[in-house]
């Protein structure tokens, strides 16, 4: 999951327990829609991604580069305290708010479809929730 500065989802996509954190990552930035906001040309990139330690990857972080997002990754084997989570507890909480669904929090449904469909409709109620 990808969310602004303030825990909205952005892009959200279901994977196997056993695929690392890192690999979905390009696809998830590549995915994120135009944000609209200020008058102009949309938005299509993030500025900087934080992340936690299991994002941790020279080669993501080059190809981040390459975009011009600038990585805000902890290091792994390196001591706690870097400060990223004062912004990386937007995503946690966001995290938190999609438990909130009963279908989310446990999965019982076989199809991944289905339950990239019930993620989708979470996001968009936490967006509802969050505008009005």
């Amino acid at each position: 999951m990808i969310t602004d500065a303030g825990g909205i989802p952005l892009v959200a996509e279901t994977t196997a327990a056993n695929v690392p954190d890192v690999n979905p990552m390009i696809g998830l930035i590549d995915a994120i829609p135009p944000v609209r906001g200020k008058p102009g040309r949309p938005r299509l990139r993030p500025d900087s991604l934080y992340g936690d330690r299991g994002f941790d990857s020279d080669p993501h972080r080059r190809r981040l580069r390459g975009r011009s997002i600038r990585p805000r990754i902890a290091r792994r084997r390196t001591p706690h305290g870097s400060g990223l989570g004062r912004y990386r507890w937007y995503v946690e909480r966001t995290v938190s708010w999609l438990h909130n669904f009963g279908r989310l929090r446990v999965r019982k449904d076989r199809t991944p479809a289905l339950h990239q469909a019930f993620l989708s409709l979470g996001c968009v109620i936490i967006c509802v929730r969050f505008l009005s």
